[in-house]
């Protein structure tokens, strides 16, 4: 990924904050296949290991747990917010007519190494955390112990389990930062009024 140095974003708590606001990873592999991409939720631990640990489960009939086995290479890309900036919210822009469109965005890549869990204990264990997480905030949370067991365990039993001990993470936070903060600010604050909230609060100049 290119990263130009003003759009480099190393703080750990920022690389942390788009990860858990924005769980839904696209699993990057290769193989003999060639390259393929999947969809996954995955739950990340930053205190395993040097930089963290990724989990996740995919459906058994998918067999990208047979063709990317223990050991496999891997990179996980967790696209945070993103918007369309207009050069129009630029005030500078008014005054010199110097700006064109651009895209803004925040965004990580989890390089790692993939580890198979096809084990049901690991399963259930990883599901009932990410139903527990994701579920939190319903006034009647959802909880494994819902439905009838038998219907649980077949479920479990047709989904496996993938850890990923993260190698390496890297974060490119597109924020026009490359902009006078009249600028920045002014962006930010179009960005707020048009619902883009999250985006705009990593935009402006006193975050």
């Amino acid at each position: 990924m290119y990263i130009p140095p003003h759009f480099a974003e190393t703080r750990p708590e920022e690389l942390l904050r788009i990860i858990r606001a924005h769980p839904l990873g696209m699993l990057v592999t290769h193989d003999s296949n060639g390259l393929d991409a999947n969809h996954i939720p995955f739950e990340f631990d930053p205190d395993h290991g040097e930089h963290g640990l990724l989990t996740a489960h995919v459906a058994r009939a998918n067999d990208i747990w047979k063709r990317c086995p223990t050991g496999t290479p891997v990179m996980v890309v967790f696209r945070g917010a993103d918007a369309y900036i207009s050069p129009n919210w630029y005030p500078s822009k008014h005054e010199a007519h110097r700006q064109v469109p651009t895209w803004n965005y925040e965004v990580v890549h989890a390089h790692g190494t993939l580890t198979i869990r096809d084990d049901e204990n690991f399963v259930r264990g990883m599901v009932g955390r990410l139903t527990r997480r994701h579920e939190a905030n319903e006034p009647r949370p959802w909880k494994m112990g819902d439905s009838e067991r038998e219907f649980i365990d077949g479920l479990l039993r047709s989904i496996v389990g993938i850890e990923i001990a993260v190698t390496s993470l890297v974060c490119k936070a597109k924020l026009s930062q490359n902009k006078d903060a009249r600028d920045r600010d002014n962006a930010a604050d179009m960005l707020e009024s048009r619902g883009h909230q999250e985006l705009a609060r990593s935009m402006h100049t006193d975050k």
